[in-house]
């Protein structure tokens, strides 16, 4: 080969910049000439268009050419005449690129790119990936437009009867889950029905084609992050779903085969049958499917007769009618009260109505007309359900759902039906229970002859076996189909006295607190408290907090606690009673006392404990709750004295032993046991409440032969009255009290009972009591006679000291002037329970806290028992110490 120098070829196709590149590259005075031009073989991998001999090779294009001219110039530079860095070894190649070779299908990572760059696509490969991923969405949407047909309307909506069987495995009733629907014309549908749907839910309604893209954008989403699917459907969905699917899953194929079947209903049905099939089909609550039935459910009438208000009301229904039906369940959800279900309701119906304005469905006169819920009727009507089986039904249908990670049935599905529901009911039981209560209403409430005291009278019941937590028996009301409210589930009458046994349970658990030790430390030392111990009886007492000051509202008065009918209870000058006396008489003033010294803390935890909801608790920084201004069931008290009378295993309360369906056994129910108290603890507070009705103030429930143990509780202005009783075997509640049963009357209140049934004052001895033995007589023949166990001694003997001859009263003259003397309506003040933890709008909360001169519940029957009399005559205080949910919820 020659060895002077030659010009390059020009290289074919690497286009004209290349070829500038090589010639400047080769006139460079600054430069060594190409490698090539030595005929060494190593020469060939700097510019890259010769091979090992020098043969000339095909060119890779402009981009391989420029690359390689500008690699041939870079190389000329490097005085080692090797790669950068002045290793030995090939040269050429630079940091892991590949040798030249064959295109690859999809250039990824990128062969001629150095770093970074190789991981970075090109916009070509992003191009052809993204249109590939369209095209498959579109070849998808297709195959799936293609497959779905228009499923035939009420072919899948139809429901079935749920079964509900006895304890004994005997029928009940066979309801619950039937339709109640009659389909109507479009036509007899009212035009502010439809245009108060379209504005809430669909506005775009008659422009859209059935679906609406960000809304399923968004519920898709929701439903890939395990959350709701609510707020991306349509109208048009929503009838699909509701009257073409049977299946009512929350996932995305469910979701995407719903999306599929509206576009094409969109595209194939008038709008007006979509309107029309999605009124018809929706539920709006109380069992009711479709606009016909709704409106005769909730307002007794024809649809095509709703005014526009009516109308907004029955939209706000669609939301989900658990939270906007007026009537309320709370037996599903606490939530769902029937005050807060109002207040949704109104807020949702003039929600609606401002939008019907807003897109011109409603002249603003008109819609100015509504600004109230409008007057809704009582939710029953299936005589099926009338008596007792409504409720009954109510609350194995709130157990159901709301254990529905145990069950698996949801609302909607118990809503469809087929489903075998057995109950720990017990029928023999149950028509005790109702045959007790009604012998004593027919024979003493007469409110024809008495209807300022007579009328609005009330009674609610619960028994549970304490050995399992099943509830045998409720009484709810009067007639189920009458009567909406359950009055063994929640109905906010105060339980009074019957609330001390938690405040014993508490102090001999936890103890007192040391008066002369700082706070934390007298949370860690603690005297536990024997029965034995004792405190003052003393009418008009003043409260000590545990570190011996008078305890005072933030107005600065003190706290003075009243007895039951102005009672002082033990001698002067102390007026020291045991606690199993205090309890036997019901005496407010040493419970109160007790429950300060232990901490109202430790009385809340052992209340809760035994089985009490804690959101039925109220007023737990005041005095007060120690002796019973909270508003707990019927169904959970028995539930929390059963908890003593099992020697303290905390049994939950339950109504369902097993579900079934047509592919057998869904749910079991599963015992679980809790030691809410030691054994000496549960066995002590029933001994010392067997002595309540063997010579206190229960001395009416007695049981021949038979061991009890109960308590008796009546509340400030004598608004409810309760007895709390058991035996080894069954644990029942009586509850009492005078509240119009009108849900629809969002200002009604408890009435005082002083007077009703012919008696100057309702305790829970009287009626309550009553009840309580005769239904107790029944239901305990053919059981064996059980004895309590005999209690293991507990705790010290406090404030124990030489007492003279016991006296059972003071006169005026002997008690301590109360300094201040704030009178009673000054005592309701913050910091009290808000109304949402212990009272609704439509109960009188006004005294629920007690207060300076007031006190407490009156807590039982003080001023009939023969010891103490009552002689502070003079004072103007009534004696009382404080003022004062078609589902049934989670107690059962």
């Amino acid at each position: 080969m020659s060895e002077h120098r030659r010009k390059p070829p020009q290289p074919q196709g690497g286009g004209r910049a290349a070829a500038r590149r090589g010639q400047s590259g080769s006139s460079s005075g600054r430069r060594a000439a190409p490698r090539g031009a030595t005929g060494s073989p190593s020469d060939s991998y700097g510019s890259g268009f010769y091979g090992l001999g020098g043969e000339e090779r095909s060119p890779g294009g402009r981009a391989e050419s420029r690359r390689a001219a500008q690699g041939g110039r870079r190389r000329a530079a490097d005085p080692t005449g090797g790669r950068r860095g002045g290793s030995s070894g090939p040269p050429g190649r630079g940091r892991g690129r590949p040798a030249p070779g064959g295109k690859r299908l999809i250039d990824y990572p990128r062969a001629y790119k150095d770093g970074w760059r190789r991981w970075v696509p090109s916009w070509k490969l992003v191009a052809g990936l993204f249109v590939g991923f369209v095209g498959s969405l579109v070849a998808v949407a297709g195959i799936g437009y293609a497959m779905v047909g228009v499923p035939k309307v009420d072919e899948t909506a139809e429901a079935q009867n749920n079964v509900y069987y006895w304890k004994d495995g005997s029928q009940m009733v066979a309801t619950g889950g039937e339709t109640n629907r009659q389909i109507i014309d479009l036509s007899q549908i009212p035009e502010a029905m439809r245009n108060a749907v379209i504005s809430q839910e669909n506005k775009t309604f008659y422009q859209d084609s059935g679906i609406d893209p960000k809304g399923i954008a968004r519920a898709v989403f929701n439903m890939a992050r395990g959350g709701q699917t609510q707020g991306g459907s349509t109208i048009t969905q929503q009838y699909v779903k509701n009257a073409m699917l049977n299946d009512q899953s929350q996932t995305i194929s469910r979701k995407f085969k719903e999306i599929f079947v509206a576009i094409k209903v969109g595209a194939e049905v008038d709008k007006d049958d979509i309107m029309a099939g999605y009124l018809n089909s929706s539920y709006y609550g109380r069992n009711a499917y479709g606009i016909q039935a709704a409106a005769r459910a909730y307002f007794d009438k024809d649809a095509i007769k709703l005014n526009p208000g009516e109308c907004a009301f029955l939209a706000a229904m669609l939301k989900g009618p658990t939270y906007y039906d007026p009537a309320g369940a709370v037996s599903i959800d606490p939530s769902a009260r029937p005050e807060d279900n109002s207040r949704r309701a109104l807020r949702q119906m003039q929600d609606t109505l401002n939008k019907m304005v807003e897109y011109k469905h409603l002249d603003p006169v008109e819609r100015a007309k509504y600004t109230t819920l409008p007057k809704w009727k009582n939710p029953r009507s299936n005589t099926q359900l009338s008596g007792q089986t409504g409720y009954l039904v109510d609350l194995a249908n709130s157990y159901v759902v709301t254990h529905s990670k145990e069950t698996g049935i949801t609302e909607d599905k118990l809503r469809q039906g087929g489903y075998s529901i057995y109950t720990t009911f017990d029928k023999k039981k149950v028509n005790e229970l109702t045959a007790a209560v009604t012998k004593v209403q027919k024979a003493n409430i007469k409110p024809k002859e008495r209807p300022d005291t007579d009328t609005h009278v009330q009674f609610g019941g619960a028994s549970v076996n304490p050995e399992t937590g099943a509830i045998e028996a409720i009484y709810g009301g009067e007639d189920a189909t009458k009567h909406f409210t359950n009055n063994a589930d929640q109905t906010g009458a105060q339980v009074g006295s019957t609330f001390k046994p938690f405040v014993l349970a508490a102090a001999m658990t936890w103890g007192v607190r040391n008066p002369e030790l700082g706070s934390s430390q007298a949370q860690d030392e603690r005297t536990i408290v024997s029965p034995k111990s004792l405190f003052s009886g003393k009418n008009k007492l003043k409260i000590r907090d545990y570190d011996g000051t008078i305890w005072k509202n933030e107005k600065g008065e003190e706290w003075l606690q009243t007895n039951d009918g102005q009672a002082s209870y033990g001698s002067p000058p102390n007026f020291k009673i045991d606690l199993r006396e205090a309890m036997r008489e019901s005496v407010n003033s040493a419970f109160v006392q007790l429950g300060m010294d232990v901490g109202l803390d430790k009385v809340r935890e052992a209340a809760v404990n035994a089985g009490v909801k804690d959101s039925t608790l109220a007023g737990t920084t005041f005095p007060s709750f120690s002796i019973g201004i909270s508003d707990p069931s019927a169904i959970r008290m028995a539930g929390a004295y059963a908890t003593f009378a099992a020697s303290g295993k905390q049994r939950e309360p339950y109504s369902v032993q097993q579900v079934k369906s047509k592919d057998g056994v869904m749910y079991t129910h599963k015992a679980a046991t809790k030691q809410a108290f030691t054994s000496k603890v549960a066995d002590n507070v029933t001994d010392v409440l067997k002595t309540v009705v063997e010579k206190g103030t229960g001395t009416a429930a007695q049981l021949d032969g038979r061991d009890v143990a109960g308590k008796t509780g009546t509340t400030d202005g004598n608004k409810s009255a309760w007895f709390v009783g058991y035996t080894p075997q069954l644990s029942t509640a009586i509850t009492m009290f005078r509240l119009d049963d009108d849900e629809s009357n969002k200002n009604r209140s408890f009435l005082e009972m002083f007077g009703t049934g012919g008696q100057e004052k309702i305790h829970g001895a009287s009626f309550p009591a009553e009840i309580w033995h005769d239904y107790m007589e029944d239901a305990m023949k053919g059981l064996p006679v059980e004895d309590f166990p005999t209690p293991e001694p507990i705790g010290e003997v406090l404030n124990e000291d030489p007492l003279p001859s016991p006296t059972p009263s003071v006169t005026e003259s002997e008690e301590e002037s109360p300094s201040p003397s704030p009178t009673p309506s000054e005592t309701v003040t913050e910091p009290s329970p808000s109304p949402s933890e212990s009272c609704t709008n439509f109960f009188d909360c006004q005294d629920a806290t007690g207060g300076a001169n007031s006190g407490g519940a009156d807590g039982g029957t003080g001023e009939i028992s023969p010891s103490p009399t009552p002689t502070e005559s003079d004072d103007n205080s009534n004696g009382n110490g404080n003022g004062g949910g078609f589902f049934g919820g989670e107690t059962g």
